[in-house]
């Protein structure tokens, strides 16, 4: 199956050959970037509804503003005012554990919602939690 190499393809060869611009590296032409948008939000400070108030709006404009992922901090609870309420477990810290169950007893939340874990130590550990959130339709 010898084929033989025509007039124009032996000067295009030699053209080639004899260019010195660097040849463009088309390994990386049709790698795209994922850029994972995150947005931390704070609760201390606000009172168990107004917590939950404040995260359903944010995970409803964080999905429609392309966020990706969102790091809530709720702090560990040492701090509550908790002792005054009988009903209120004293090792317990109100928003860690009340926030993420309101989120997940929240059909409509969770329509929006891959996942939610607990944060990475660097991210506040046991006191911060992710929520990962889905593409927008």
């Amino acid at each position: 199956m010898a084929k033989k190499i025509s007039e124009k393809d032996k000067k295009d060869w030699e053209d080639f050959l004899s260019k010195k611009d660097p040849l463009p590296v088309k390994d990386n032409v049709n790698i795209k970037k994922k850029i994972n948008k995150t947005f931390t939000f704070d609760l201390h400070g606000y009172s168990l509804s107004d917590a939950n108030n404040k995260i359903e709006d944010l995970i409803h404009q964080s999905y429609n503003n392309g966020i990706h992922k969102l790091l809530i901090v709720t702090g560990k609870g040492l701090h509550s005012n908790n002792e005054m309420d009988p009903y209120v477990s004293k090792e317990l810290g109100i928003l860690k554990n009340s926030v993420p169950a309101f989120i997940r007893n929240n059909k409509k939340l969770m329509s929006l919602i891959n996942d939610i874990k607990d944060a990475d130590i660097e991210d506040g550990g046991s006191g911060s939690f992710y929520i990962f959130l889905k593409k927008k339709l």
